[in-house]
């Protein structure tokens, strides 16, 4: 079983002057879980290399066992500062993709053909493709084989706007992901916020916020079995 993750490569949030990237548990989780699984993880990245990790995700607030054990995790961490590039990965070579959140996709890997055609691939493919917490934003421009958004008529979720709003973001991101999951057709439904919820629809997974990541994980794990 090869799943490959990818992360963003994007670490400024907006003109706001502060860093962004991706979101430590929303990456650490999925990746145990997986690797706990037996599943080979390849990690790449728009730029390959180190990936900006969003400096508010190391805060004590917002550590889980699986961040705990990242924090401790030296051949990880070793792995995750040589990410391939994502241009140099092939659908073909693995089972499966999974897309950690953060804001930092919101503004190179929702607009990135490779990443786009990336995920159309594995959708062709008959292959899970799964993402959390601002990850589904990424879905913007991608297409089904039909030529229709990919999310159209699909049960997805995604950070809701009340969570982008509870982070006083709302006027900072490029866009909101339930707003742009709603406008391609997505069936968007939502928990309490900060709640765990991830939904499969078909070959699409999708989870709320970081809480939800460590499901996202166990639904890709149980559709890949």
């Amino acid at each position: 079983m090869k799943v490959l993750i990818v992360l963003t490569s994007h670490d400024e949030l907006g003109n706001t002057g502060q860093k962004t990237g991706f979101w430590i548990e929303e990456f650490a989780a999925p990746y145990y879980a997986l690797a706990d699984a037996g599943a080979e993880v390849t990690i790449a990245s728009p730029k390959g290399g180190q990936p900006p990790i969003d400096p508010k995700s190391a805060l004590p607030d917002f550590q889980t066992p699986a961040t705990q054990r990242f924090n401790d995790d030296q051949a990880l961490q070793n792995k995750l500062a040589h990410t391939a590039k994502l241009n140099e990965v092939a659908a073909d070579d693995y089972d499966a993709v999974f897309y950690p959140g953060g804001h930092g996709p919101l503004w190179d890997l929702a607009n990135d053909p490779v990443s786009i055609a990336l995920i159309e691939t594995f959708y062709k493919q008959n292959k899970p493709v799964a993402f959390v917490c601002h990850a589904p934003g990424v879905l913007k421009k991608v297409k089904a084989p039909n030529g229709e958004p990919l999310v159209k008529g699909k049960e997805v979720t995604g950070f809701s706007n009340t969570e982008e709003d509870a982070v006083q973001l709302t006027k900072i991101v490029p866009f909101l992901v339930e707003d742009e999951l709603k406008k391609n057709g997505g069936i968007y439904s939502k928990e309490k916020d900060w709640h765990s919820y991830a939904i499969r629809d078909g070959l699409l997974i999708t989870g709320q916020n970081p809480a939800s990541s460590e499901e996202v994980a166990r639904i890709l794990l149980e559709t890949l079995a």
